[in-house]
This record gives structure tokens, C-alpha cells and sequence, in this order.
């Protein structure tokens, strides 16, 4: 603070200066962008540029002009913020409080900066104990934090490591124990036993298996569970020996890991159509359903190679618990039960929304509006989860806002590790949708989801994001949970701190694609031409019900992009680009997978917005000879045999969405070796290093992000081998960092530590629990109920 305060004072006549200009311009609220805009058209009139000033506006998020007094927001770091009231006729400053701030924020939409109480909410006070990330640059590596203090909670609280006996005898599995008996009462007892079951192991082979040690390892009280045979069994005790003595992060780390303690995981993902086939395209359905079950399949077979390595007899299970819907659209998401394929045991479960007289709502509800349903929904799904799993889950992952809430209310009720994803926040992807919250309330209902985000980031045990950007952004852009630290909804709550993204539960791990689906186009041995005349139909065809367009040159390259049909997703904007620019059309021809081409069809109301603007641009354009839009649905095979053949045609691959979490589309496509355009707000700025694996596009610069596939284009003329080069480059690229089995190897090493964690030190944020709990009480469910009083 006292830096900053230096730095201002350096600055302050010209400060003052420039406040006058924004104090001009005689709006209310000023955003960054428009902040360096206007101090670009002032810098001309300083006598000498000065850099102080250079940084401190690129550290400027907001300005609220309040004449004479403007209040800035300052991010003068990642995760960092102050606030500060500038007095334009006193020339004087003062850094005041986040709640001061925000109450002249509130003013913008007419509620009184002063004299009216207010509802804040402050989490911070309940994680003053909780070990904190230190450097930024380590945000989103909390389970190294965490090992770094069970590391020294072992070595300072000798006497407490009795934890460590009571956690290794409370393992189960049906009744049946494992790792320790009870026989062992104390850990002078557990030390000995370590050292003698080593000398036993020590006379056997590796491969020797466990069932000719049992007896042996049974009579020291070890129980089933520590490996299937001798060297494994004794890399697990070593690890435990070593952590009663030396007790170094990487080695509870690896410890944990063998640690026999998740058999049944339950994932959560309650909106849209969660099915495996024919659902990609309808309403709030994409790529999560594609994670999820990418992630089941590898989840399964990781845990399977786990019980294996253990030494057990038990059959893992991965239940998916989702929505059902009677009105399914030829879709399976009518049938409760429902095997996923390329698993042995995971299915998914579906649990219908039943309305006040408990009779099932039918058809399906958008994700804005089914937030009065999900508390009915979790506890109907306990029971039904009970009858197919037999008993509790060991780990319980949300997905998304509402997967999130669901699986806080389940995970409290059944005391579960929880596991938060949240796959995109939505107050990221609409400008100022906090406050203005009430004008947008009949549409997305914001107040409840930004509610429930809350209460399930500080209800988690982890948090996995897949990229740095997701959590923190970057030192000129805020991350998606960052936001979630400062900010009010006028007229019903502060948030004075919400996150705190320098706490250690938040981790980093990306998703990969399934290798079995998008392999490299070069990969011939694998690859399926019996779908390539479905796939020329699909590009070359006539228009029909359901497309628009017919590509008359076939020779050309091909720029294609798949989405949902969403203002976000942007590809109307896609489109416009192409449309405006002859040379574009000139290269290369345009395909988009998105949505409906006939909105009678559709029963969103922003995706028909979307389908009307999209026949707008071409009509106006007159695009029906070069570009081609498909209002259809691809099973994944025939998607990635998709990408291999417009890469067999030279083509490339466009995300331009207006803000993107992670990007699996954009791994998916760098996958088969298609090059890739994908914007820089978001995962695909981390994902892609720009020329050397693909490009990034500022999707609200129209002649930029054109001019950046031209130039490509343009390349490959000069240097036919410059699209080989970023094709190897970007098949190398997700190779090396975007795979499924890195994935769940972490996943399950987060759920055993953060589990650890909480029996080690008796700590799982009971506080910050009870507080989250009044705040779904006396926030939440008063959302809601409003909600739906203003339905009937």
C-alpha cells in the first residue's frame, strides 16, 4: 500500500491532469479499455512521458466518475486491488475500502452511495489460518503448498502424528478392512511394525504376490491393500516409514497416491441433454458433456489400474448424476440408467425435476432458469444414488454453476470430499452482468448463479481449473475466479472478498482429448475413410432443413469451426469476418457446425436471436456459394475423422469466441493436426503459443482477426511447408501438455491429500461451512423463491 501511495505521489499533477479529460467525456462509469484510450489522446499534451504513469493506467480497471471525486479501481497486481477516491477541485487522494467502493459503484444504478445498510459478504476472516500460495506465479499449485505444510505439520507436531494411525485405520471397502488393524493401538507400535513387515519383504522377490505374504504381514497387523505383490508392497511401506522419520512433501505425495481410498466417485452435471450420442448442438450442451465422459473413461481405467496395483478385489464405480427428461428429443436422456461406453461400470444416473406436487417436469429448462429446482434435485439424487452405488461415494466433482451447488448440498449432507469445476463463470462472459444484475434478472437469473458460485468455490475441498488464465488471468486481464473476489449486486449483497485465488485448494490440471477419437490426420493406419463420403455430402452437399449453403469451388481450403450457437461462442462474428473480407473468400471457404439453421426448431431464445443474425449475414453478403452452415449434431468419430479430412485439404480451424474458459475444441482440432485461430480471452491464450502451434484472435477487432488468417494464408503461398510446420507443432503441442491419463493421476492424488488434509489437521473449514450454509439460507433460497412466485 505504501508503494502505491509513492507511486501516486510521483504522479499526481499529471494524475490529476488526465482525471479532467476522463471527467470530459462525462460518463459515469469508465472500463479500462476505454481508459487507455483516452489516456492515449492525452499523452501528446504531457511535457515529458513519464513510464510511473504508463503502468499506473494499465493497472487502472475502472473508473467511477462522481464529480469532483472519481473512485478508481486499481489492480496493481494478480489478486491484488485497491481502491482509491480522487478529489478533482482538492487535488487530494485517499485509498479507501473495497465496500466504499462499491457502494459508489452502487450509485450507477440508482442505489445511494451513503446512509443505507448493506448485506457484505467476507470470507476472508475464516481462511486467516489456512495456508496461502505466496507468488503468483505458483497460483493454481496448491497441492505442493499443501505438501509443503503436512510436511511441517509432521515435524513440529510429533505428538499429533497419532492422526496418521487413526487415518491409516479408517479405511473400509464393504465392510472389509484395510492397510492397519485396530490391533495396532499407538504409533510406537505402527513404527515397529513398519520395520518388521520391510525385514519380512525384504527375503522375497519383487514379483512375489501378496496372497503368499498375508499371512505373514496379517500376524504384524497389515491388512489387504498395501500391493499386489512384494515390491510394490514394500515402495508403500518405505514411503510410510520415510514419513515417520522424514517426513518430505514429495514423499507423502507419493504415499497418498498408493493410499487405497477412492473406489466410488460421483460427478455431477445436472443441465442440458447429458447423453452419448445426438445431444451435441441442443441448448447449454457442448463440451462439458464432452469432458465429462472423457474424464469417466479415464477416471475408470485409472482407478482400475489402482485397485490392481493394491492388490484388491473390488469393482470401481463412477456414477454421473445428471437431469432427466421425459421430452428428450431423440435423445436417451429419458432413461434413468445408462451405461457409458468404453467403460466397465460407470453409467450415467438420471434424477428428474419434480415441481411443489411432486409430479416430474417434462421438457427441458434452460441452465438460467432451473436454479428453484437443484435443492429437490439433490436430495431425490441421494437415495437413488445409494440404491446404485450401495453406499456413500468417496469423492464427490461438480461441474458448472449448477453441478456445483448440487454437489455442495450432497457433499455436506453425506460428509464427501468435494471437488469443484467450474468449466466457465458466467460473470465473466457478460459485461457488468453483476451490476446491472437486475436488468438481465427475467432472462439469466445472474443474482442466483452468481449466489451459488460462491457458495460452492468456498464450500470445496479443491478446485481444479484448467488453466492459469481461468483462475488469475494474466498481469493485463482478470481471471474468471479473480472476479468473484470484489464485486456487489445492488440492491442484495456486497462481495467484499468472495475468493481469495492465492488460496492452496485451487490446482491446474488440463484435460486432454480422447486419443481414441482425435489422433494426428497423418495417423492413416487409424484413420476411417468409410465416413468420408458421409463427410463430403456434409461439406459439398445442397442446403436443406437443416444447412444453408453450397460450396462451389471444392479446391479451396476450408475454414471450420463447431460450437454452440451462442452469442459467446460468437460465430455470427466468424462469419461476418469472412463475409467483409473478398480476399478470405477468395482463399478459402467457410463451414460452421452450430446449432439450427431453422429456429423454429430451437427452444432458446438466444440461440434464435443468434440463427436470425446468422441467415442476416448471409443474406447481406450473399455467402450461399462460399461459405456452408450445418444445423446438425455429429457423433465424436465422425467429428474427428471431420478435423483429419479438412486437414488432408490444407484447412484450419477458428474459435472465435468472445471469451473462452478452457477450449477443448481448440485440443481437439490442434489434435488431429488441423492449425488453429482461437481467441486470447481465456484457456487458448495459454493453450497456443502464437506462431509457433497456432494463432490468437481479438475477437472484438474484426479487421485484426481477419488479417490473421489472411497472413496465414499468405504464408502458405510463399512456403508450402509453413501449414506442415504449425500442423507438427500443434500435434507436439497437446501431446506434451493435454492428455486424459496426466489428468486423473493428479485428480486422484488431489482427492487423497486434500482428504488427508482435513483428518491430519482436523481442519475442513467448518467455519467458513456454517458461514456458507447461512448465506444458502438467507440468500440463496429467498433468490429462488422469488424466482418462482414471479413464474406463477
Amino acid at each position: 500500500m505504501r508503494d502505491l501511495k509513492a507511486r501516486i505521489d510521483s504522479i499526481k499533477g499529471d494524475l490529476f491532469l488526465f482525471f479532467r479529460t476522463i471527467k470530459e467525456l462525462d460518463k459515469p462509469l469508465v472500463l479500462c479499455t476505454e481508459v487507455q484510450k483516452a489516456y492515449a489522446e492525452f499523452v501528446p499534451q504531457l511535457q515529458h512521458h513519464n513510464a510511473d504513469m504508463d503502468d499506473f493506467i494499465q493497472c487502472v480497471q475502472e473508473l467511477i466518475v462522481y464529480p469532483p471525486q472519481i473512485y478508481c479501481a486499481v489492480r496493481s497486481d494478480i489478486g491484488k486491488w485497491f481502491f482509491v477516491a480522487f478529489d478533482l477541485d482538492a487535488l487530494q487522494y485517499t485509498l479507501v475500502k473495497k465496500s466504499t467502493f462499491l457502494s459508489f459503484k452502487e450509485q450507477l444504478v440508482g442505489v445511494s452511495p451513503s446512509g443505507q445498510w448493506r448485506l457484505r459478504l467476507d470470507v476472508k476472516p475464516f481462511n486467516k489460518d489456512f495456508p496461502k500460495v505466496e507468488d503468483k506465479k505458483d497460483i493454481g499449485r496448491g497441492i505442493e503448498y499443501l505438501n509443503q505444510h503436512l510436511s511441517s505439520y509432521f515435524s513440529d507436531h510429533n505428538e499429533e502424528q497419532e492422526h496418521l494411525l487413526e487415518f491409516l485405520t479408517l479405511h473400509h471397502y464393504n465392510g472389509m478392512q484395510l492397510l492397519v488393524s485396530p490391533r495396532i493401538e499407538n504409533l510406537a507400535q505402527l513404527r515397529q511394525a513398519v520395520t518388521d513387515a520391510l525385514q519380512v519383504l525384504s527375503r522375497h522377490e519383487d514379483e512375489t504376490e501378496y496372497a503368499r505374504l498375508a499371512n505373514d504381514l496379517h500376524s504384524l497387523g497389515f491388512e489387504p491393500g498395501w500391493g499386489r505383490n512384494a515390491g510394490i508392497i514394500r515402495t508403500t511401506m518405505g514411503l510410510l516409514q520415510d514419513i515417520l522419520h522424514d517426513p518430505e512433501p514429495a514423499k507423502i505425495e507419493a504415499f497418498l497416491s498408493n493410499v487405497p481410498m477412492i473406489f466410488r466417485v460421483l460427478i455431477v452435471s445436472p443441465h442440458g441433454f447429458f447423453g452419448q450420442s445426438k445431444v451435441l448442438g441442443y441448448p447449454d450442451t457442448g463440451g462439458q458433456v464432452v469432458y465429462i465422459l472423457d474424464q469417466v473413461r479415464a477416471l475408470e481405467a485409472k482407478m482400475r489400474e489402482n485397485v490392481y496395483n493394491q492388490g484388491l478385489e473390488i469393482e470401481p464405480e463412477v456414477l454421473v448424476l445428471t437431469r432427466l427428461i421425459p421430452e428428450a428429443q431423440g435423445t436417451t436422456c429419458d432413461q434413468r440408467l445408462e451405461p457409458i461406453w468404453g467403460t466397465r461400470n460407470a453409467k450415467i444416473l438420471r434424477v428428474p425435476f419434480r415441481n411443489d406436487d411432486d409430479e416430474v417436469i417434462p421438457h427441458w429448462i434452460s441452465r438460467f432458469h432451473i436454479w428453484p429446482h437443484l435443492e429437490r434435485f439433490a436430495f431425490d439424487a441421494i437415495n437413488e444414488i445409494k440404491s446404485e452405488i450401495g453406499n456413500r461415494p468417496d469423492l464427490i466433482i461438480g461441474n458448472y454453476s449448477d453441478g456445483n451447488l448440487v454437489a455442495t448440498l450432497i457433499s455436506q449432507t453425506l460428509k464427501v470430499t468435494q471437488c469443484t469445476i467450474a468449466h466457465a463463470l458466467e460473470k465473466s462472459k457478460y459485461l457488468y452482468s453483476d451490476l446491472y444484475w437486475q436488468d438481465n434478472e427475467e432472462e439469466y437469473h445472474f443474482s442466483s448463479q452468481f449466489t451459488a458460485d460462491l457458495i460452492g468455490m468456498n464450500s470445496a475441498d479443491f478446485i481444479i481449473a484448467s488453466t492459469y488464465q481461468e483462475i488469475a488471468g494474466n498481469q493485463s486481464s482478470i481471471g474468471q475466479y479473480e472476479s468473484y473476489k470484489t464485486f456487489t449486486l445492488p440492491g442484495l449483497y456486497q462481495v467484499v472478498n468472495g475468493i481469495d485465488i492465492y488460496d492452496t485448494k485451487f490446482n491446474i490440471i488440463s484435460p486432454g482429448a480422447n486419443a481414441d477419437v482425435f489422433f494426428p490426420y497423418t495417423h492413416h493406419e487409424q484413420r476411417q475413410p468409410i465416413l468420408h463420403r458421409e463427410i463430403e455430402e456434409l461439406l459439398y452437399g445442397f442446403p436443406d432443413d437443416t444447412s444453408r449453403g453450397h460450396l462451389q469451388d471444392q479446391q479451396k481450403p476450408i475454414i471450420f469451426s463447431i460450437a454452440r450457437l451462442d452469442r459467446v461462442k460468437n460465430l455470427t462474428g466468424l462469419a461476418r469476418w469472412f463475409a467483409s473480407s473478398e480476399e478470405l473468400r477468395r482463399r478459402a471457404n467457410l463451414v460452421l457446425i452450430a446449432g439450427h439453421v431453422n429456429k423454429e426448431y430451437s427452444q432458446d431464445e438466444e440461440e434464435r436471436a443468434q440463427i436470425d443474425l446468422m441467415h442476416e449475414i448471409f443474406d447481406t453478403w450473399q455467402l450461399d456459394g462460399q461459405a456452408r452452415w450445418l444445423g446438425i449434431q455429429l457423433e465424436k468419430q465422425m467429428t474427428g475423422e471431420l478435423y483429419r479430412y479438412i486437414a488432408d485439404g490444407r484447412g484450419v480451424f477458428v474459435q472465435p469466441a468472445l471469451f473462452e474458459a478452457f477450449g477443448l475444441t481448440v485440443i481437439e482440432a490442434m489434435t488431429t493436426g488441423l492449425p488453429v485461430f482461437a481467441t486470447r480471452f481465456g484457456g487458448p491464450l495459454e493453450i497456443i503459443e502464437p506462431g509457433v502451434c497456432g494463432f490468437h484472435l481479438d475477437p472484438t477487432n474484426d479487421a485484426q482477426s481477419t488479417e490473421t488468417i489472411l497472413d496465414f494464408f499468405q504464408s502458405v503461398d510463399n512456403d508450402p511447408e509453413y501449414w506442415h510446420r504449425i500442423s507438427e507443432q500443434a500435434i507436439a503441442r497437446v501431446e506434451e501438455r493435454y492428455n486424459w491419463p496426466h489428468y486423473v493421476n493428479r485428480l486422484m492424488t488431489l482427492a487423497k491429500v486434500y482428504g488427508f488434509w482435513k483428518h491430519m489437521t482436523n481442519n475442513d473449514r467448518e467455519e467458513i461451512r456454517r458461514y456458507v450454509e447461512m448465506f444458502y439460507g438467507l440468500m440463496y433460497r429467498p433468490l429462488v423463491e422469488k424466482y418462482v412466485r414471479s413464474c406463477v
